[in-house]
């Protein structure tokens, strides 16, 4: 086979995840085994698990994978990589070592895997780690992503449900993502439209993750295939609730035109199923409650801060390249987790 003739999954990136229905009545089930070390497991539904060491130094583990949902292999490649490497960002630690999650038709031309492992080869080594090596099995289709370990301090660990009541919420990436390429596998999205998404997707948490640590951050998660929604459900699940000013939400702005056509995807429908009673929609905006609702693949960081640091954290983002803003606040609980106005 030629690299033109890649085979792709009809649901790629961070759109082929299981729903949050179904995921979290597997996990309900799983035997839960105290260690006083392990310091995050499963049970928070947080980005990546944490065992500490020693008093300084914890080891955080996170893994991803999943279809292709670009053209070029060598893109994908770079997407997944980045996309995998977000869980250590999320959690406030630094990378240190990656290994290789390779799915492959073994009658595929093997020069698409060699630029795939290239691409997310170069987003560790850009992450500031090590490839130290892999594990690839025969599949119908193809398949990467990234195990990877990282470091932190064990005082230091950012959560995704701390929030505080006052906190601001801060997104560090534009939504849409996923509806864009929806919109790309029918022949329907603009090259314009589609370049944006891809520079989204191959941008390290990195650069944002550095800025943020500077201050008083309560809680953080990537976004991911929960939607911004779905993820941010996470993060309230303690005694509050937020409040998300649609308006202050960045996207690329094609998204929005795509899902007034219905170029929307399952897993965006998944998500709006399983959060239909814990939120509240103070708008009249159908498109907009889909990009809210749109599996990110490669998403920014969704941050709870300290009030009186958002002006200066907004100060070094608006330095990066990608749209960002402060699209929300932590309240008092009320009867629905998020309301939308």
């Amino acid at each position: 086979m030629s690299k033109k003739d890649i085979v792709f999954c009809k649901g790629g990136g961070c759109t082929a995840k299981l729903g949050p229905g179904v995921l979290s009545r597997v996990l309900e089930r799983i035997p839960k085994k105290y260690d006083e070390n392990l310091l995050i497991g499963f049970e928070s539904s947080d980005d990546a698990s944490v065992y500490k060491l020693t008093d300084d130094i914890a080891m955080v583990q996170t893994l991803d994978f999943f279809p292709p949902m670009v053209d070029d292999p060598y893109t994908f490649g770079k997407i997944a990589a980045a996309n995998a490497l977000s869980d250590i960002y999320a959690m406030g630690g630094e990378v240190k070592t990656a290994l290789n999650i390779v799915c492959f038709p073994e009658q595929m031309d093997l020069n698409i895997l060699g630029d795939i492992i290239q691409g997310g080869s170069e987003k560790v080594t850009e992450a500031g780690g090590v490839l130290s090596g892999g594990h690839s099995i025969m599949d119908q289709d193809v398949k990467y992503g990234l195990s990877v370990t990282g470091i932190i301090n064990p005082n230091k660990i950012y959560q995704n449900n701390g929030c505080k009541v006052g906190d601001k919420l801060i997104l560090t990436k534009p939504l849409g993502v996923g509806i864009i390429s929806t919109a790309n596998r029918v022949g329907e999205a603009s090259k314009e439209a589609m370049e944006q998404a891809i520079e989204s997707m191959c941008t390290l948490n990195k650069y944002a993750a550095e800025i943020i640590r500077k201050y008083d951050v309560h809680a953080c998660t990537d976004v991911t295939g929960f939607s911004l929604l779905g993820h941010l459900n996470e993060m309230v699940a303690g005694d509050c609730s937020a409040v998300i000013d649609s308006t202050k939400v960045p996207y690329i702005k094609e998204a929005r035109d795509y899902a007034k056509e219905f170029l929307l995807t399952a897993a965006a429908q998944r998500n709006r199923n399983y959060l239909e009673d814990k939120i509240l929609f103070n708008i009249d905006d159908f498109a907009m409650e889909e990009i809210l609702f749109d599996p990110q693949t490669s998403g920014g960081l969704l941050v709870a801060v300290n009030p009186d640091d958002v002006d200066d954290i907004m100060k070094e983002l608006n330095t990066l390249k990608l749209p960002c803003g402060v699209i929300g606040k932590v309240v008092e609980a009320k009867e629905h987790k998020i309301i939308v106005d």
